[in-house]
């Protein structure tokens, strides 16, 4: 009996950058319609490009004090494996604008960009919900929560029933002309993002 993938390589911990927990302080969010992913046609694990549809911008959200966490994590299906992603974030605001956001979120689907403490792999930045999306599924506010002076909590989640294929998708972007770097992948992304 044959299986659809088979393992191909190893690896070992590099000694030069030791494995480092937890993402930055920013997340790139936008709207699941407003962009087109291109795939590494060997590797569909890869994103090698995000373009927007016509005027469509991506919005950074940012943080401090590791305010930001991202999550994976398998679970076996009768079709085969699925991943369920989350990011949770703080959200330090409490004006109507937040909210608005917070309610497109809740409803509409969006895709989520972090960008990984650990930068010694392609993976460095991850997409989340590249096929289903995700939406808000917690926002949480206490006006008396210290840690976060009164703003919110979110969660951004696969929808119901709605898992991902595949692992969070490494984001490597070329530049114009060469290969993709860390340093590239972020100046596409900060080209995508709305003023």
């Amino acid at each position: 009996m044959s299986i659809y993938n088979k393992i191909n390589a190893g690896f070992s911990l590099g000694t030069s950058e030791p494995v480092t927990a937890g993402i930055e302080d920013v997340v790139y969010i936008f709207n699941e319609d407003d962009f087109v992913l291109t795939y590494d046609t060997t590797n569909p694990l890869i994103i090698k490009d995000i373009t927007a549809v016509a005027t469509a911008k991506v919005y950074k959200f940012q943080g401090t004090n590791n305010s930001f966490n991202t999550m994976s994590k398998l679970a076996k299906t009768q079709v085969g494996p699925r991943y369920t992603e989350e990011i949770d974030f703080n959200i330090a605001g409490l004006s109507t604008d937040v909210k608005a956001q917070l309610m497109a979120m809740g409803y509409g689907r969006v895709k989520a960009i972090a960008v990984n403490n650990y930068k010694d792999s392609d993976s460095a930045v991850e997409l989340f919900g590249a096929v289903n999306g995700l939406i808000v599924t917690e926002a949480e506010r206490n006006a008396a929560d210290e840690t976060l002076d009164g703003g919110y909590k979110i969660k951004l989640t696969n929808p119901d029933k709605l898992k991902e294929p595949y692992p969070p998708r490494a984001v490597s972007i070329p530049p114009v002309s060469g290969t993709a770097t860390y340093a590239s992948t972020i100046a596409a992304l900060e080209a995508l993002v709305a003023a």
